[in-house]
């Protein structure tokens, strides 16, 4: 099944209102895609609507992003410190400096150094294997694709659900290798206006075979539910 008809799948299973996304971490050269200052945060939300996306160091915009993502070095010194002023002052989304480094010290480690590039477009228009696909659905999707993953294993995948959107919709699953769910972070969301019921759902690529092979097995795809009398209320 190639990048095009696992798309299809997903979409035509799940009624996704969003292009599941195809995210790749690479030093290979791609052709197609929009290659312009943006922010992660701003190409995944045009990226779930069709567009394709080729970030570097040289046009990713947000610090944030870029220190998450591997383009960047940690924070140090004077830029850590106005980036606690920022944080805690600015946006305030955490109470003290104290709280933003627990946040950030127990977190999987950011992709420091780990690519030159991120390519993000809808899993249809991919070039090369990706890495993970990330999915913006509902309650409802996110609980049959969680359901789906798991059919095999039956293992409950470790959850990184604070932080910023391109930390937990990406780098924690690409550095983790877990699955994870994630509302992502109030600057994002509100900035590129996500709809109010999206969540963030990312698979490991590695994953993505025995998940679609769980659909016509598991009632969560398209597996027809049997109660046995036994169980069937009076």
């Amino acid at each position: 099944m190639n990048y095009k008809e696992q798309a299809d799948v997903f979409k035509k299973t799940f009624g996704l209102k969003y292009e599941p996304m195809a995210i790749s971490f690479t030093n290979d050269e791609i052709s197609s895609g929009r290659y312009e200052k943006t922010s992660i945060c701003k190409a995944l939300k045009l990226a779930s609507e069709g567009e394709s996306f080729i970030i570097d160091k040289d046009v990713s915009i947000c610090p944030g992003g870029s220190q998450f993502c591997g383009f960047s070095e940690i924070h140090a010194g004077e830029k850590k410190r106005r980036l606690q002023k920022f944080l805690t002052k600015g946006e305030k989304l955490t109470s003290s400096i104290v709280t933003f480094e627990r946040m950030q010290k127990l977190a999987i480690p950011p992709a420091t150094d780990l690519a030159d590039r991120v390519v993000i477009c809808p899993l249809d228009k991919a070039e090369i294997r990706p890495d993970m696909i990330l999915f913006l659905c509902n309650g409802e999707q996110a609980c049959r694709l969680i359901a789906l993953d798991t059919y095999w294993d039956g293992i409950s995948p470790k959850q990184q659900i604070i932080g910023a959107l391109c930390y937990t919709a990406i780098v924690y699953t690409i550095m983790s290798g877990n699955t994870n769910m994630t509302v992502g972070d109030w600057t994002a969301r509100s900035h590129q206006a996500f709809k109010p019921d999206v969540i963030f759902l990312s698979i490991p690529y590695e994953r993505i075979r025995n998940l679609l092979e769980a659909i016509p097995y598991c009632s969560a795809g398209d597996a027809e539910v049997y109660i046995p009398e036994e169980f069937q209320a009076d």
